[in-house]
């Protein structure tokens, strides 16, 4: 069973690739909402089963080709423009952490009832959660002395409403917040620096493993084996609880390193390359949404964790139209601080715009950092309430 979730994650992004190319309407969609429509047909269906075995394999698969990706996907990036994205960049990343704050504070009021301590908690972890990712969420829980079971029921929810809210973002979100935001400043990129994603699904599909590619491929997936080496060595030597954090940020770090030399630049395929690997991530996340996710619900949990989620992506637009932040930015901040970094490639193939990767990953690094610490202070003030 794990040899046929492993070749379906991995082929059936050929497969998609392959029909962008013969059915012309079916690129415009976009082959990152096709993955996560198919993947989330596949697990809710039950053609892929629920079970702890099948759900630790589509879980590796994620965690294991997110680390490739990055470096593929940053390679061809040119750091000097990211420069003029950072103050809407920086704006955005602290209104998203003040919108989460509020939208909890809110969904708090409404909920919690008598049982003040208990949502206090669960508010912190959720603080915690959408600002810095799930090691922030596991700090928070061990600082405020949170219950398995509450633990346990707020990472599920928050789970299955952050895929909710990815598949909304992914489909709908820039049709939507176009209405209230600006589009992405296109004077803010250089001409030469091949920012901007075309959609040339049919040329990834025909392109990316011609044999006058392979030699640059190898070369980069070699280089990219080596960043992934580094960086695991240097989050080997922090705190067990902050690998995932530090690895992210050496790997991301080299990758941009790397990307100021022109040869490493210049490499053809390799963001296609990283791509199709975010792809397959996409298949093995959306697939693990199943039946079994959706039964046995906590209501007045659920709904408190449902405002947090979608008030804190509601709120953070808001703030953002306040402030003239674009689309794009916003989208990227909200994704990398709620979903966490590894799901910003995703958003910039959604929205066809790769400018936002590299800044959108620093968004979500500086949440892991701060996470923790807004997270507890937010509950404390919570129980005061």
């Amino acid at each position: 069973m794990s040899l046929v979730i492993i070749a379906v994650c991995f082929f059936t992004p050929l497969l998609i690739l392959w029909l962008t190319w013969r059915f012309p309407v079916l690129n415009k969609v976009g082959t990152i909402i096709i993955a996560y429509v198919i993947g989330c047909a596949l697990g809710l269906t039950g053609l892929i089963p629920d079970t702890t075995e099948v759900h630790q394999v589509q879980s590796n698969i994620a965690t294991y080709t997110i680390p490739f990706a990055i470096p593929l996907l940053l390679f061809s990036s040119d750091i000097r423009s990211w420069t003029k994205l950072a103050p809407s960049f920086i704006k955005s990343t602290l209104l998203g952490i003040l919108g989460c704050c509020i939208a909890i504070t809110i969904g708090f009021l409404v909920c919690a009832g008598d049982d003040k301590e208990t949502f206090a908690n669960i508010g912190g972890m959720l603080t915690g959660l959408y600002t810095g990712g799930n090691a922030n969420l596991a700090s928070i829980k061990v600082a405020l002395g949170v219950d398995d079971t509450t633990y346990i029921i707020t990472s599920a929810y928050s789970t299955l409403l952050s895929a909710v809210y990815l598949f909304f973002v992914i489909i709908f979100g820039k049709r939507v917040l176009r209405l209230l935001l600006p589009d992405f400043p296109k004077d803010k990129v250089t001409t030469d620096s091949g920012i901007e994603m075309k959609n040339h699904d049919h040329e990834l599909f025909y392109g990316l493993f011609r044999k006058s590619n392979l030699r640059n491929l190898a070369q980069a997936l070699v280089l990219t084996i080596l960043i992934i080496a580094v960086g695991a060595g240097i989050a080997l030597l922090c705190p067990k609880r902050m690998f995932q954090t530090i690895f992210i940020l050496a790997i991301s770090t080299l990758a941009i390193i790397a990307s100021s030399f022109k040869r490493v630049r210049t490499m053809e395929r390799t963001f296609e390359a990283g791509t199709y690997l975010i792809l397959v991530f996409s298949i093995a996340v959306a697939s693990q949404v199943t039946t079994g996710t959706l039964s046995n619900i906590n209501t007045n949990i659920f709904l408190f964790i449902t405002i947090a989620t979608l008030g804190s992506l509601l709120m953070h637009v808001l703030l953002s139209a306040l402030f003239r932040i674009d689309t794009d930015t916003t989208l990227a901040a909200s994704i990398s601080l709620i979903c966490s970094p590894p799901f910003v490639p995703v958003v910039a193939g959604a929205v066809k715009n790769k400018a936002i990767i590299g800044p959108g990953i620093a968004v979500g690094l500086f949440g892991y950092a701060v996470g923790t610490y807004v997270g507890f202070l937010l509950a404390q003030l919570l129980m005061l309430m």
